[in-house]
């Protein structure tokens, strides 16, 4: 074959790829392909409250309420497979249920056989300080008190900052509770804490001001197998239409 007709032949297979990768976007996902026993199977750890527990036979939480929701929008019924932490991508690879709704953080290793939605939760590191207070932030730790879990990621995060700012007074304690009670009776001018065991804290003291700021992301997202787009089409579609009706918000501000 001539040359100048293989050339033709390339550009004409070329434009005719782009063509159907610029219509493949705009084609709706298929609820029955996604999930064709006609219910979307939940996995979940129900042992990680507030996120999901097992109250006697009972699966209770944020992810399970999540999962409803997400079910509704979606226009099927749902059913919760209580698996444990470590059976939870093996269920889902192995079709043994659909989604994996339990406070994941985004894993790369397993991007492989899984494909996450956007974050629903951001359990990043926060630095608390009571509000009314001297501003802390990052830009002002010289001199201060930083309460901390002892052992844990927010120990070299603060070596880090001794590093930058200098004289930083690191009071550890044994849980991030304890961290924050000492924020609060005055024996720290910070916490470095989770994010979950922030809002519980808070929750438990609503007459308690405090303010933060994220220092860390460590986001949750749910997670599907790979090879279903359709699914992840739907589950992203319902979760920015539970962002944008404020149901998202109301659904973790429920649990935490």
């Amino acid at each position: 074959m001539p040359r100048r007709a293989c050339h033709f032949l390339a550009v004409t297979a070329l434009a005719i790829a782009l063509c159907v990768l610029a219509i493949l976007p705009s084609i709706p996902p298929d609820r029955q392909r996604a999930f064709p026993t006609g219910t979307i199977r939940i996995g979940v750890d129900a042992s990680y409250p507030p996120f999901a527990l097992d109250a006697d036979g009972e699966l209770r939480g944020l992810d399970i309420d999540l999962a409803a929701a997400v079910a509704r929008e979606i226009g099927l019924p749902v059913q919760y497979r209580n698996l444990s932490f470590y059976g939870l991508y093996d269920a889902l690879i192995s079709g043994e249920v659909d989604v994996l709704v339990s406070a994941l953080p985004i894993d790369a290793a397993r991007m492989d056989d899984a494909r996450y939605s956007s974050a629903y939760f951001n359990n990043g590191l926060v630095l608390v300080a009571a509000d009314g207070a001297a501003a802390v932030d990052v830009k002002n730790l010289a001199g201060k008190r930083i309460a901390i879990e002892y052992a844990s990621s927010t120990d070299s995060i603060l070596h880090t900052w001794q590093a930058d700012a200098g004289t930083i007074q690191r009071l550890p304690y044994e849980l991030p509770d304890y961290a924050l009670d000492a924020l609060r009776l005055g024996q720290a001018d910070a916490a470095l804490v989770d994010n979950v065991s922030y809002r519980l804290y808070q929750r438990g003291r609503r007459g308690w001001v405090s303010t933060s700021q994220f220092i860390t992301v460590d986001p949750y997202a749910i997670a599907l197998r790979r090879d279903n787009h359709d699914a992840w089409q739907l589950v992203e579609a319902a979760l920015e239409q539970l962002r944008a009706n404020g149901e998202l918000a109301r659904l973790i501000a429920n649990w935490l």
